[in-house]
């Protein structure tokens, strides 16, 4: 019952990926560029949730020729704007018990820097950030100096079987465990060993995760695994996949938009649920996602 007044709150669901990409890009929307932080700094300094970090990045690898990709080597402007809303206390995702302190949020995407999890891993059970392998060494460097400990977190139920190869376990003062996971390449049938069962994973996040249209089959395919993981018996509300993006392209939102709204229903964030620099105009947009199949016979 929860979960579906959630749904309510969020207002009209997209009905139509041609008609969204027409009002989002319709805004009156800001000049950011291609939306960096300080794409020539290593070293950047923030507060996020209330709290002062200080992220290394690597402007080197942002510009090397590198054919698997470089952008994930900086910090993205979206990042602490999303890190800071969903962290916030009043987030509509805790009062309707999306986010508990026993949750385990999966990030895709998060990037060298890993600021969403710095902000919103306090507060949840266990946090899993995903990237590509080249940026583990400094993502982990970065957690580790700048993570603080769950206030209260009940511990989660754990499967017997051995923990996957995938798993890098935190160590000291964090919940936050790095994971390599290359969507086009690499199969999420390991996730369940890694999170300990089928039925855990509560919010799936990617945030500035679509900037090219290579990327969105392989980003939509692999949100829609993680969420498939969860079975649908009634005893769990279905993960919400949560998509932060900055507004660049119009042909390649639409092709996400579609690609999205086959195997999901999804509603645009409403300006009364973001904070201000999330909120129209902005050069922004949130949308949350829940499986077709996962909502079968509800309005």
């Amino acid at each position: 019952m929860a979960f579906l007044e959630l749904l309510q709150l969020l207002g009209e669901e997209v009905q139509d990926p041609e008609e969204e990409t027409f009002l989002l890009f319709s805004q009156s929307l800001p000049s950011q560029n291609l939306g960096f932080v300080d794409e020539k700094a290593t070293s950047i300094d923030l507060t996020v949730a209330g709290r002062d970090i200080t992220i290394q990045q690597s402007p080197t690898v942002l510009s090397s020729n590198r054919s698997e990709g470089t952008t994930g080597a900086v910090l993205w402007r979206v990042s602490p704007l999303f890190a800071d809303w969903i962290s916030c206390p009043e987030n509509f995702m805790k009062s309707h018990s999306i986010l508990r302190p026993d949750s385990l949020v999966l990030e895709l995407g998060c990037g060298i820097a890993g600021v969403v999890g710095l902000a919103l891993a306090p507060q949840i059970g266990r946090y899993i950030a995903t990237d590509q392998e080249y940026l583990l060494k400094t993502l982990k460097q970065n957690i580790s100096k700048n993570s603080i400990l769950p206030k209260a977190a009940k511990p989660l139920k754990r499967s017997n079987k051995p923990a996957s190869k995938m798993n890098a376990r935190p160590r000291g003062n964090s919940n936050i465990e790095v994971v390599a996971l290359d969507w086009e390449l690499n199969s999420v049938s390991s996730l369940p060993d890694l999170v300990g069962g089928t039925n855990i994973v509560d919010v799936l996040i990617g945030c500035d995760c679509i900037y090219n249209e290579a990327l969105i089959d392989p980003f939509v395919r692999t949100c829609t695994e993680i969420c498939e993981l969860r079975t649908q018996d009634g005893k769990w509300p279905p993960t919400v996949c949560m998509v932060a993006q900055q507004l660049r392209s119009p042909d390649v939102f639409e092709a996400w938009a579609k690609a999205f709204y086959n195997s999901f229903r999804f509603w645009r964030l409403p300006n009364e649920l973001l904070h201000q620099g999330l909120r129209t105009n902005s050069g922004y947009v949130i949308h949350l996602g829940v499986l077709r199949q996962a909502l079968a016979g509800e309005p």
